[in-house]
């Protein structure tokens, strides 16, 4: 299995189209945001991670999505992976992160032990000032 994207996200929708095809609808990409109160906070911002299963693979693996800030691990996530060989699919990753700093984390994503790691960095901002 191989992972083709990987995005912090608000939606997702799913939707069948002529074919019979699938299409996926993501809204609210993003790569940071303002923080909703002052610090300390714990952030769980919605990632997702797109799979495909090649034909003549066995269609299983292990997603693991490790957050890290300057190199340090601070949350992990791992679930299975099933999906038909030749077939795209998704999993959502909810990451709980405690901010005590505004900063940048980063989500690395893989699939097993061996597999190749997407990195997707995620910024939060101080929020913003009243006028």
């Amino acid at each position: 299995m191989e992972i083709i994207a990987a995005l912090f996200i608000d939606d997702i929708d799913i939707r069948q189209v002529e074919g019979p095809a699938s299409r996926i609808d993501l809204g609210g990409v993003q790569f940071s945001a303002a923080a909703p109160t002052p610090l300390p906070l714990t952030w769980a911002p919605h990632l997702v991670v797109i799979v495909h299963a090649p034909p003549g693979s066995d269609g299983t693996g292990v997603l693991e999505v490790v957050y890290k800030r300057d190199g340090e691990q601070i949350a992990r996530n791992v679930q299975p992976l099933q999906t038909p060989p030749g077939k795209f699919d998704y999993r959502l990753v909810r990451g709980e992160i405690d901010f005590d700093d505004y900063g940048t984390v980063e989500a690395h994503c893989r699939i097993g032990t061996d597999g190749h790691t997407v990195v997707v960095p995620y910024t939060l901002l101080p929020p913003e000032a009243d006028d």
